[in-house]
């Protein structure tokens, strides 16, 4: 099947993690650290989102993040479709931003 907005998932890792301790802060910081290296980008200071051709390739990382979550704090997982993440309104202030901007998509034939 080709790929369409309606395919294509948008994962969404939201989190809440402590860091008043040393330990905890370490922990903070590896959890965005692992997130980052499975190629999630940050959308805000604790929002990051990956874009995921399919709903099976979604599935995947969020078994992932689910692997790499620290023993503290409060984590949300969110898969919306490409088309409901398009529609959503970006600001900065008042002023409409012209959004998240979209990783390349290559498709092979």
């Amino acid at each position: 099947m080709r790929l369409n907005e309606y395919r294509i998932m948008w994962t969404m890792v939201f989190f809440d993690l402590p860091t008043e301790t040393k330990k905890d802060r370490k922990a903070y910081a590896k959890f965005r650290k692992d997130l980052m290296k499975d190629g999630f980008s940050m959308f805000q200071f604790s929002i990051y989102v990956r874009h995921c051709s399919s709903r099976e390739n979604k599935n995947v990382h969020v078994k992932r993040v689910k692997n790499i979550m620290p023993e503290k704090g409060s984590i949300g997982i969110l898969a919306i479709t490409d088309k409901q993440f398009g529609m959503m309104e970006i600001f900065e202030g008042r002023k409409r931003t012209e959004g998240f901007i979209e990783p390349h998509q290559l498709e092979l034939f």
